[in-house]
């Protein structure tokens, strides 16, 4: 699938307009689960996990030029690590969403400027697509547990930093702070996350 991503951006390249853009972000999570059982008892144990992410959008000027909003599909992998001298477990999941966001850059979005900083804020709406609980060597899956499955909100604020490549696009690196919620979920157990997003991006002027 991340072939057929890259294939679809290399041939957007050749556009040399800077107006509006397609961008791929890629990077790590660093996610803190808060999860309370059906007594609304904490976890003391859940220690913060790793996992990647992919994100392919469209970033386009507002009529203010330092204004953009943005919109984009993005996979995340949200994972985390628990247990004690008696027994000890891992959580592996991913999420599906759509993301959609506003940024401000300190500089118009053209071509005259090679280095921009941009502040962001977003909101992501996501499902879980596979999810899996290993303990003590089983494996139990989590798709269809309630804390797990249904509708999660994400809102998230970041910053991004580019540098602009001629006759190509520009390059990125940046931060995410997002905190998930599960809206659907009605039972006494809750789970919710905080994840630290690290960003790396390749954009690509269209017309």
């Amino acid at each position: 699938m991340m072939k057929n991503y890259l294939l679809l951006v290399m041939l957007i390249a050749s556009c040399q307009l800077f107006s509006q853009e397609i961008y791929l972000n890629t990077g790590k999570n660093f996610t803190k689960y808060n999860y309370k059982n059906g007594f609304g008892q904490a976890d003391p144990d859940l220690q913060s996990g790793t996992g990647n992410f992919y994100e392919i959008g469209f970033n386009k000027p507002l009529p203010n030029k330092h204004m953009l909003y943005s919109y984009g599909l993005s996979l995340n992998e949200y994972n985390a690590l628990g247990g004690n001298v008696a027994n000890s477990y891992s959580w592996e999941t991913k999420y599906l969403g759509l993301k959609a966001g506003l940024g401000f850059t300190f500089f118009p979005m053209d071509n005259l400027h090679k280095l921009n900083f941009l502040v962001q804020a977003g909101i992501l709406g996501e499902t879980i697509i596979y999810g899996k609980q290993k303990m003590d060597g089983a494996y139990y899956d989590l798709v269809h547990q309630k804390e797990f499955s249904g509708v999660v909100v994400e809102p998230s604020m970041g910053f991004q930093v580019k540098y602009r490549v001629p006759s190509f696009g520009s390059l990125s690196v940046g931060y995410n702070l997002g905190q998930t919620y599960n809206v659907s979920n009605s039972t006494t157990e809750k789970i919710s996350f905080m994840t630290h997003q690290l960003q790396l991006g390749v954009h690509f002027p269209i017309n």
